[in-house]
């Protein structure tokens, strides 16, 4: 089996002398390119069998270098202006244009790498539940598109990564509330096709087994990260025979909506009931009582990618490097958690 790579642009301008940015002009069929220099870069380009994809042929522009934000509408508001925060940020500082491209819930794999090459950007960022579908992936991978993906599943190929421990980051937060004594502790299910949710529900039923603690069926709630999927849930959860003592929802909005219902029914947070998110979006610090959280760097997460992105074009990578940033996590406890009381009657 023939396991060798293809040839990069940087292969391509090693073999000819030239810079990178000379390729990418002859691939991009410029005319500031001398007929000597075009016919050695040619050559090469013979020579090595080199085929120029996506990433390649944006590379011309100089320091004018797009890139793109790609997002589905279910990410929460939240969520993507932290990542456009962090994103055009670290853009301004490698001199990349950061562009968004929305992805319809109705498009096809195919269809999203038609609406990137139309849009002539150099590499994408994909954050979840993109970076978690296998078709789009493949479709990436398949035209040569630069990209990093954002908390995608373990073991994506072909992609660099920034991610934190989704997993080990639930099962802190569970710890804690085990900790603080709560033995009926629920929890609130992001949506399904973030695989990161999974992970964060295989963290806390992983601690709740490691303090012998039952997780019962009906103590775990599908949501969907909205906060009208937080409201719905909360309703189930404590229309209980016998409610929660604590909630630890699957992201910030569905944690919040968790203490509005807690309002409406004139239970105390948190001293009937804690409640508990996660992300620290701006949301957890400006409701009432705020909200104890794990912190999930989305800022430095995104500034992180981009700067993937950058190195990788500035080096001339027209392919993806297997690179992972993990980034730490952080359990920020503010108002909305304490010791359970004892179980409420009615």
């Amino acid at each position: 089996m023939n396991d060798r790579k293809p040839p990069t642009i940087r292969d391509v301008a090693a073999r000819a002398g030239v810079s990178v940015m000379t390729v990418s002009r002859v691939v991009n069929k410029q005319s500031w390119v001398s007929p000597q220099t075009r016919a050695k870069v040619e050559k090469a380009i013979e020579d090595l069998h080199y085929a120029p994809n996506a990433t390649a042929r944006a590379l011309a522009g100089g320091d004018d270098r797009r890139v793109a934000l790609l997002y589905r509408n279910t990410t929460t508001s939240a969520y993507l202006g932290e990542l456009l925060l962090g994103g055009l940020d670290e853009a301004a500082r490698h001199h990349l244009h950061l562009v968004v491209e929305q992805c319809d819930a109705a498009s096809s794999a195919e269809d999203i790498i038609a609406q990137i090459l139309q849009a002539r950007v150099a590499g994408v960022i994909v954050p979840p539940p993109l970076c978690d579908w296998d078709e789009l992936t493949d479709a990436l991978a398949r035209h040569g598109i630069l990209r990093v993906a954002i908390a995608p599943d373990q073991g994506q190929e072909g992609a660099m990564v920034v991610a934190i421990d989704d997993r080990q980051a639930a099962s802190e937060m569970t710890r804690h509330l085990i900790g603080l004594g709560h033995r009926r502790i629920a929890f609130i299910q992001g949506n399904a096709q973030h695989r990161a949710s999974a992970r964060r529900l295989e963290g806390f039923r992983q601690a709740m087994a490691d303090h012998g603690l039952t997780v019962e069926d009906e103590w775990v709630v599908e949501g969907d990260f909205s906060y009208r999927s937080g409201l719905e849930a909360t309703e189930r959860l404590l229309a209980l025979p016998s409610p929660p003592s604590a909630i630890f929802a699957c992201n910030d909005d569905m944690a919040a909506a968790a203490i509005t219902i807690a309002h409406q029914r004139q239970i105390s947070v948190p001293a009937d009931l804690t409640v508990c998110g996660f992300d620290d979006t701006p949301l957890a610090a400006a409701i009432w009582p705020t909200l104890t959280t794990i912190r999930q760097p989305i800022r430095d997460m995104s500034r992180a990618a981009m700067t993937l992105l950058a190195h990788a074009l500035r080096n001339g990578e027209a392919t993806n490097a297997q690179k992972l940033a993990q980034l730490n996590y952080s359990l920020v406890r503010r108002q909305s958690d304490a010791v359970p009381r004892l179980p409420r009657r009615g």
